[in-house]
C-alpha cells in the first residue's frame, strides 16, 4: 500500500498503556528518540501490537508544529529537535524539510509562521506533534 503521508518513521514499541477506549503506545524510533501514539484499544489489537513490535509511526505533515525556543510547559508528548534541511515557500504555504536523529520530518506550515519564525536552512528547530495525531502501521 502506498500512502501520501509523507512522515513515515520507523521504531520499535516499547511499550502500551490501556485505557477504557484508547491505549498509548510508545514508540522507540530508530534514530533513539521515543515518539507516542494514542490510538484505539482495537487498532491494538487487529494491528497485533505488544512490546517489541516493528512500526512505522505516521504522521501528516500538516500535524507537524515547529518551534525555534523552549518548548517547556506544552502538552505536546512528542519533541523531536532537528535542523531545516529543506525549504520550499509558496505564497501562503511552506513545506519545511527537518534532518532528525534516524530521519526525516515534513512540517506543513504557513509562509507567515516561517517568516516569523525567521526559518532558513539550517535553521535549530524543535518538531512537535500531539500523540493523537501519530498513527501507526505494521508490515
Amino acid at each position: 500500500m502506498s500512502l501520501s503521508i509523507r512522515n513515515q518513521i520507523p521504531g520499535t514499541v516499547t511499550s502500551i498503556t490501556p485505557g477504557e477506549a484508547m491505549a498509548t503506545v510508545k514508540v522507540r524510533l530508530d534514530g533513539g528518540q521515543d515518539f507516542t501514539s494514542a490510538i484505539t484499544l482495537d487498532a491494538v489489537r487487529e494491528l497485533g501490537l505488544a512490546t517489541g513490535s516493528v512500526v512505522n509511526a505516521l504522521v501528516k505533515s500538516t500535524e507537524v508544529a515547529l518551534a525555534t525556543g523552549s518548548v517547556e510547559g506544552l502538552s505536546i508528548r512528542n519533541r523531536l529537535p532537528g535542523t531545516v534541511s529543506g525549504l520550499a515557500v509558496g505564497a501562503a504555504m511552506a513545506s519545511v524539510k527537518v534532518s532528525v536523529a534516524g530521519g526525516e520530518l515534513t512540517a506543513a506550515i504557513t509562509k507567515d509562521a516561517v517568516d516569523d519564525l525567521g526559518l532558513t536552512v539550517g535553521s535549530s528547530v524543535t518538531a512537535l506533534v500531539k500523540s493523537t495525531e501519530v498513527s501507526l502501521a505494521v508490515g
